[in-house]
């Protein structure tokens, strides 16, 4: 199924009507279509990040965080995502992404989709992302003030906080190598 449709489909359920806690987990949930496959008859790789970010489209717009950051002028994007696949989906199995607030730093907010099929996860997707306006980014404690979240994260898992590290590190490295070039 063509992914502005699956994104015009999620809108029409008017999930901005349905306001949960920033710290709620939203579900939408999908069907697998001949479009997500790959050779192998099973939800590609790359589909896992698209599908994602319906789920976060819908979280966004339950949670208000997409009317705070239009009251901010400012617009969400994603600086890096990362993948665990570890069961298939196949063609027409049905399924649910499970979206969830981790916590933040003064940069970046990590959001996890879990993937779940049957009561188990069949994949999980991580990213950190900001909110940018022309004036720069947005401090994420700016944005959960002003959904009534208290400012200070929650902790955030060892593995979280060693994954941005090493986002970090590469994006240090490639503006080296820019220089050089």
């Amino acid at each position: 199924m063509n992914l502005w449709f699956r994104l015009f489909w999620m809108l029409l359920k008017r999930p901005w009507r349905q306001r949960v806690d920033p710290f709620a987990t939203t579900v939408v949930r999908m069907r697998v279509w001949p479009l997500d496959l790959d050779l192998n008859r099973h939800v590609t790789n790359g589909r896992y990040f698209t599908l994602a970010d319906i789920g976060r489209m819908d979280y966004v717009l339950k949670t208000g965080a997409f009317r705070t950051a239009l009251r901010r002028k400012a617009v969400p994007i994603v600086g890096d995502a990362w993948g665990k696949f570890r069961r298939e989906l196949k063609l027409f199995e049905t399924f649910e992404i499970h979206t969830r607030m981790l916590g933040w730093d003064d940069k970046w907010s990590f959001l996890e989709h879990r993937f779940i099929k049957d009561g188990r996860a069949a994949g999980v997707v991580v990213m950190r992302g900001v909110f940018r306006s022309a004036q720069g980014t947005v401090p994420p404690a700016d944005i959960v003030r002003d959904l009534g979240v208290p400012e200070q994260s929650p902790e955030l898992p060892e593995w979280l906080v060693r994954w941005s590290a090493s986002c970090d590190g590469m994006s240090v490295q490639l503006r080296e190598e820019e220089a050089l070039a």
